[in-house]
């Protein structure tokens, strides 16, 4: 046998454990812990001893603790953009909380931060290059896909998310998207202009049907000079609480259920700066995106103009008028389930005012109404892509049930959830609800409760029907 050079041989035993991790359906990493612990049990030494060098003197080496080896794990795809650099801080975060990281970066996001930031902090190179023949020896990019928990693209660009709601694989990084099935977090950032682009709210709308979910972008002042707008990253710390959300809801009661919520009011434009809205404050439909979300379910949230924070492990969808929202919702299926909470308007000015209207003195002005659609009954009545279970609510001032079974049989839907807002009340805005599920089967009269609790109690009551 001819004799093998240090390289040679070298190169041998790397194809040769890549070939033997292949076939036992495991990562290189893994193959060799594997062999390292089998010598230890046979030679009663531990691994670390038999392959440390002799000591070179007193100063201390020291390592990199290992995740334990029921960390979750992510894979952090880094897209091209000036919020790459949040990506170093977000890599910490999830290492201090004891999460395991890989890297991908896009060959844009290489422009901005280096392969080697990201290594030092991940512990291991970050991955670059599809045609890589070590990674791709063993088909690297199913692996990558497989071989984590959780997949967040931070910053997504609008290259990124278009490449996504398309299909492509061209790179390495959109291979990965392609192949995986695990839950996707997206944290897009861009140009406010790109944003709002219909190309790009396409996609979004894509990307959301497909099960993806978001955080962010946030408002503010951009890298650019002069910009300001909708577009910037969300922060590390928002990013690790929506990612912390989907990796403890993966075994939740609602897990793999796809929950479509409206919230909110809508605002009706009479002109520029005038619009016809109501009271509702948001507080019902985003406690039950919440609890939806606790329960473990892939939970959209599409809400009309409100005061109150966003639900984390939630994609977001911000709307103005009931048309934009039946839009949004339309968009959004399909969905296993759909619950709709929004306070709708039921009218709109026919003609609204391009400039703000005066007085003139003349008496106040001609305005002519007319019906906005109806969403409950139009998602109710579907003949395809219609949720399992659609439920909406009664906000009434009088003869609460009453209106609510009549709704019922009206919208087509299989739940209201009827409760009483007239001024004495309270509820419209306020804290404290007290719901009567209508249904065929009759009435629930449920306890006078915190918002929080009426959707913890709708969640277990739509969890009991989903298991019957």
């Amino acid at each position: 046998m001819a004799s093998l050079t240090v390289r040679q041989l070298d190169d041998k035993l790397k194809r040769l454990l890549r070939l033997r991790a292949a076939r036992n359906g495991r990562s290189v990493e893994e193959e060799i812990r594997i062999i390292l612990r089998g010598a230890a049990e046979e030679t009663g030494l531990e691994a670390l001893d038999m392959i440390e060098p002799p000591n070179q003197g007193s100063a201390k080496q020291t390592t990199r603790p290992e995740p334990r080896s029921d960390a979750k794990r992510v894979l952090l795809i880094i897209g091209g953009g000036i919020a790459a650099y949040k990506s170093l801080d977000l890599i910490r975060r999830f290492k201090e909380r004891g999460v395991a990281v890989r890297a991908i970066m896009t060959k844009a996001a290489r422009e901005f931060i280096t392969p080697l930031s990201v290594g030092a902090l991940v512990g291991e190179s970050a991955f670059t290059d599809l045609f890589d023949p070590e990674s791709e020896f063993d088909v690297g990019h199913i692996r990558l896909a497989r071989e984590c928990d959780l997949v967040v693209v931070a910053p997504a660009t609008a290259d990124l998310m278009a490449k996504m709601a398309n299909g492509h694989a061209d790179d390495l990084a959109s291979a990965v998207l392609l192949a995986t099935d695990k839950k996707i977090l997206l944290a897009p950032a861009m140009n406010p202009r790109m944003w709002e682009n219909h190309a790009t709210k396409r996609n979004l709308a894509q990307l959301i049907a497909d099960g993806v979910t978001t955080v962010g972008p946030n408002a503010g002042e951009m890298a650019e000079r002069n910009e300001a707008g909708t577009g910037r990253m969300a922060e590390p710390l928002e990013i690790i609480a929506a990612a912390e959300a989907l990796l403890a809801n993966a075994n939740g009661a609602l897990a793999g259920q796809r929950v479509l919520i409206t919230s909110g009011p809508t605002h009706e434009p009479i002109d520029p700066v005038r619009y016809i809205a109501n009271r509702s404050s948001g507080k019902q439909g985003h406690a039950i995106a919440a609890a939806a979300a606790a329960a473990g379910a892939d939970v959209t949230l599409i809400s009309g103009p409100v005061n109150v924070p966003d639900p984390k492990g939630v994609t977001i969808i911000k709307v103005e008028s009931a048309r934009d929202m039946l839009d949004a919702v339309e968009s959004a299926l399909p969905a296993d389930i759909a619950i709709f909470a929004a306070a709708v308007a039921d009218w709109r000015v026919a003609n609204a005012g391009e400039q703000k209207i005066k007085k003139t003195g003349a008496g106040a002005p001609q305005m002519s109404l007319v019906e906005n659609p109806d969403i409950l009954s139009t998602i109710a009545h579907l003949k395809s892509k219609r949720p399992k279970l659609v439920i909406g609510f009664a906000a009434e001032t009088e003869k609460v049930v009453e209106n609510a079974k009549a709704k019922l049989a009206r919208k087509g839907c299989d739940w209201i959830l009827a409760n009483d807002v007239s001024p004495a009340s309270g509820v419209m805005g306020g804290d404290i609800n007290t719901i009567h599920l209508v249904s065929k089967d009759g009435v629930e009269d449920w306890p006078p409760q915190s918002k929080d609790e009426v959707a913890s109690m709708l969640i277990k009551r739509i969890t009991a029907t989903i298991g019957e």
